[in-house]
């Protein structure tokens, strides 16, 4: 079931008119076309819809990856679309979370010293041990990512996202690459990082399956906003059809 009136809390990000051009004449691809969107602080989001529908490039201009063609993005207070590069640097470092499709972990390093990349660059970290605890691989510390599974290594990664305890968790098909079981996994943890830290978690995917476990979920089409459907009973991780 489905509930649109609600009240919410206030906003971490707000659009107003967004748009992302790549390219300029007949051959120029409209991205986002005129976004306007709040997303409320603390809430578990999915972003709904296939391939090339925008929702990609919107994740990477509220992360602050990169720059909109034309329109406003804020976080909280601030504007993210007035910001310098190095404005920008310092956002991501103290703020945002990545976790994307393709786990990025350092083959060198082991799942501790992968935590530790983050750990060390962070104003208040959590102990790296303890960030591995967060997604249940306090014991495999010390195994190199050749020595984890697929979805043990994307755990790692949600992990060192986590470390530096940022306010919104960025997820770009956190479980494409992932079977089912695993992938359930997966989301659970992130379910357990929205609710045990009350970080804002944003989940970019074209896997309907996950709609049941937002608050919010919003259907992209055509690089706009066809639809935000707000659940009032959602679904555990266990719970959902894969």
């Amino acid at each position: 079931m489905t509930d649109t009136s609600a009240a919410s809390p206030r906003p971490v990000f707000c659009t107003k008119a967004l748009t992302k051009t790549y390219g300029e004449g007949p051959a120029a691809v409209h991205a986002l076309r005129g976004v306007d969107l709040d997303i409320p602080e603390g809430e578990f989001v999915v972003l709904l819809g296939p391939s090339g529908s925008g929702k990609s490039t919107l994740l990477n201009i509220l992360g602050g990856l990169d720059r909109p063609s034309a329109g406003t993005a804020h976080f909280k207070d601030v504007e993210l679309t007035g910001m310098s590069d190095a404005e920008l640097t310092k956002y991501r470092r103290d703020h945002v979370g990545f976790v994307f499709q393709f786990y990025n972990l350092m083959p060198s390093l082991n799942a501790r010293e992968n935590v530790e990349l983050v750990t060390e660059i962070a104003k208040t970290p959590m102990d790296a041990k303890e960030a591995l605890a967060l997604v249940g691989l306090d014991k495999r510390a010390h195994h190199f990512p050749s020595e984890l599974s697929g979805g043990e290594q994307q755990r790692v990664a949600i992990a060192r996202a986590v470390a530096k305890r940022p306010t919104v968790l960025f997820c770009d098909e956190p479980t494409g690459a992932l079977d089912s079981a695993t992938g359930r996994a997966v989301l659970k943890v992130l379910t357990d990082v929205n609710q045990q830290l009350g970080t804002t978690v944003m989940i970019v995917t074209h896997a309907a399956n996950t709609a049941m476990l937002a608050d919010r979920v919003i259907h992209f089409a055509d690089g706009g906003i066809r639809e935000v459907i707000r659940n009032r009973e959602k679904l555990t991780a266990e719970q959902i059809d894969w």
